[in-house]
């Protein structure tokens, strides 16, 4: 029983016979394919449902999976609890999730998903003290509008309850399963008070919110579990080994949506990313050279089963420990793109000088993809735009010779316009939030208790998460397809401004021929430009300028309304959905060609390796992008063989940090493997990559997206 490796190295055995069958299974599609049997439970008729208000409909449909969603429990388990409906996550064949409960067969309530829900309260102190803050603020606001979400609240933890019963009753008939039994009397109701209660206690809470279609990030896991394990090993209840078994468990569970559907951008992207290592809110080190023990337990478990299904982000900074640096690439050079890294010590600058508590900046995590937010606090919405796209059509007309510029700066001057009227676009675009009189009161919006509850704000201000609820507010735009903008611009100012190779109506009318009959333009263009990527200043000036100034746009429209409105830099793997509309650019790409990923230089460009891709990134000021901007990297499994090849990511992620990068995505892969797999798939049926913000089985890529991800592994970032 092998798991998957990109590396000619065979992954560590840690594990007992029976976990690492129940991983292989997990990874296999079996609890998958499972809960895709029963994609949802039918709620009984009544007369007038639909009569009755949005949220009592939810209240119903939640009520109805707690009562009748199937009860699953696996053999040789150590934590109990799945959500087993497959319309949580799988709507005829596609990515998309609601509450699966349907009334004469149609969905009553959406669902909810990039954000990271408050587990630290629920462990802590458990359902009970949530329950008691609930009633507390139905006090105050009784007779209030408020009152219906609050009452849905108390719905909800009676919901929980008979879902927890259910669960109570089916375990304690198994006599292997007592310690389960056991384990989950207490909670997620009362605060945990072992490691493995606490294990539990986030799996338990994490798993029903997730059945009710939820796709929410889990955050600071060793932060959360640390202590209890520290106390645990201190006072001998517990062996590390025996705590690394339960731990492994929670990863496996976690698996249990893998389908292996082709959803165009992969199968297991349900946002459940975790966050490890880094500084708590007091600034002490959450992760030193002897603990955090669940650091590296989490690595020691991605590591053995390659489990990519929790994409997992360490925070490092300046103090980071050497050992830290060391485990996290020994796990990353087996490949599968399980692991990304955060630059802690400039996020949290960002954050401060956005305006964040330093103890909240402090306490960063992710919203379930990799953006940044103040996990259990944020409401958090992102929108990418194509910046090629607004270079090729707006500044530039569509290349249809009705514009000319004296100057390069004029042009430029002109694009950044052409972005500031784009980002106001995109700013009040989500003005119909809010009530037409008020800019700062949200209207009334679809039911989403469950994540509600797990919210800061929300139960004390008795509103819900989509209305306003949460302590903090975000719509973040994000800029998309950088680099080919940038180049398209670098070509503009050398070719047509400073060397007057070609005039700018000449240049339009190679674009406008695809660049048919000028193949000896485009290939000197190829050859004689160096571009982003490359550690190239001339270029990087104008990456630098263009995202500067973009975050300096993004101030005007701050707080105009109900929402925070920092800038990103993304794309998220929708340079396929935008390659459609773009044409020829001036750096030579043709038309509809897939371009430039997030912050990442234009495919085949980066000639110089990844240290140059590192320095071009971090030229510009990436503290003003404050919800991230995120730089992916390919390196091949062949180049990171023996102590070298550690030290020399090692090396990489140092030289990240010490530039002033945000967030890395570094992927080992064999793009042999790749291709085979694309002949051969049923042979590489657990092959994971990293795709953006998450992890994909390969083979449920589509044969674009595939491609893509060959591509971006054959060529450069491998030096």
């Amino acid at each position: 029983m092998e798991f998957f490796s990109h590396s000619s190295y065979l992954r560590p055995i840690r594990s007992k016979e029976s976990t690492r069958t129940f991983a292989f299974e997990s990874l296999n599609r079996k609890y998958g394919l499972e809960a895709l049997k029963t994609p949802y439970v039918d709620i009984d008729k009544r007369d007038g449902f639909w009569e009755i208000s949005p949220i009592e409909r939810q209240d119903i449909a939640i009520r109805t999976v707690a009562e009748k969603a199937p009860i699953r429990i696996c053999d040789h388990e150590k934590i109990s609890g799945s959500a087993t409906l497959g319309y949580a996550f799988n709507i005829n064949g596609q990515l998309n999730h609601c509450i699966p409960a349907l009334y004469d067969g149609k969905i009553v309530c959406g669902a909810v998903s990039h954000l990271t829900i408050d587990f630290f309260t629920v462990v802590k102190k458990g359902l009970l003290e949530i329950e008691k803050n609930i009633y507390l603020s139905l006090e105050r606001h009784k007779g209030t509008e408020r009152e219906p979400f609050l009452k849905s609240c108390i719905s909800f933890i009676d919901s929980f309850r008979i879902w927890h019963k259910r669960y109570l009753d089916a375990l304690k008939t198994d006599s292997n399963l007592i310690d389960n039994y056991k384990n989950l009397l207490h909670v997620p109701l009362e605060g945990a008070t072992t490691f493995y209660e606490a294990v539990q206690s986030l799996w338990f809470v994490f798993a029903f919110v997730r059945l009710l279609g939820n796709w929410p990030g889990i955050g600071r896991i060793d932060l959360l579990l640390g202590d209890y394990l520290k106390k645990d090993l201190q006072n001998g209840t517990i062996t590390i080994d025996e705590a690394r078994e339960i731990l492994a468990h929670f990863f496996i569970k976690g698996c249990e949506w893998i389908c292996g559907d082709n959803y165009g951008s992969g199968d297991a992207q349900h946002y459940q990313n975790l966050v490890i290592a880094g500084v708590d809110e007091n600034g002490n080190e959450v992760t030193n050279e002897v603990t955090n023990e669940v650091t590296y337990l989490v690595l020691d478990i991605i590591e053995e089963f390659g489990i990519g299904d929790f994409p997992t982000t360490v925070r490092l900074n300046k103090n980071s420990a050497p050992n830290l640096l060391k485990r996290v690439a020994e796990v990353m050079r087996y490949g599968g793109g399980a692991l990304a890294i955060y630059n802690e010590d400039l996020i949290i600058e960002a954050l401060v000088e956005y305006g964040y508590q330093l103890k909240e900046a402090r306490s960063f995590a992710n919203d379930g993809c990799w953006e940044v937010q103040i996990p259990g606090k944020t409401f958090f919405i992102y929108r990418p735009f194509d910046s090629l796209k607004i270079l090729q059509e707006n500044t530039l007309k569509n290349y249809d010779g009705s514009i000319s510029y004296d100057s390069f700066n004029e042009l430029f001057e002109q694009y950044m316009d052409d972005i500031r009227n784009e980002t106001k676009e995109v700013c009040f675009s989500q003005l119909s939030l809010f009530e037409d009189d008020d800019p700062f009161k949200w209207k009334k919006n679809m039911p989403c208790t469950p994540v509600s509850l797990f919210e800061t704000g929300c139960i004390e201000k008795g509103l819900s998460y989509l209305e306003g609820g949460p302590l903090y507010n975000v719509f973040s735009p994000h800029i998309g397809g950088v680099a080919d903008s940038v180049n398209s611009l670098y070509v503009i100012k050398k070719l047509v401004f400073d060397n007057k190779i070609i005039s700018l109506q000449g240049l339009f009318e190679a674009l406008n021929n695809n660049w048919k009959g000028y193949e000896e333009l485009r290939s000197y263009i190829k050859k004689n430009f160096l571009f982003y990527g490359n550690d190239n200043d001339e270029v990087d000036q104008i990456y630098s300028a263009v995202l500067n100034r973009f975050s300096d746009i993004c101030k005007e429209f701050d707080n105009i309304c109900g929402y925070k409105f920092p800038s990103g830099v993304s794309t998220f793997g929708r340079q396929i959905e935008w390659a459609s509309a773009r044409k020829a650019s001036p750096h030579g790409t043709f038309t509809e060609d897939i371009l430039a990923g997030n912050c990442s230089p234009t495919p085949g460009t980066d000639t110089e390796g990844a240290t140059a891709i590192i320095r071009s990134y971090c030229k510009a000021d990436l503290k003003k992008q404050v919800t991230g901007a995120a730089l992916d990297l390919k390196l091949l499994a062949r180049n990171l063989l023996g102590e070298a090849g550690i030290n020399g990511l090692v090396s990489l992620f140092r030289g990240f940090l010490i530039c002033g990068g945000y967030f890395m995505q570094p992927d080992v892969v064999n793009y042999k493997a790749l291709e085979e797999a694309q002949i051969t798939p049923e042979k590489y049926k657990t092959l994971s990559v990293r795709v953006s913000g998450w992890n994909a089985r390969f083979i449920t890529l589509s044969r674009e997206w595939q491609q893509m991800i060959i591509n971006e592994s054959k060529y450069g970032n491998n030096k």
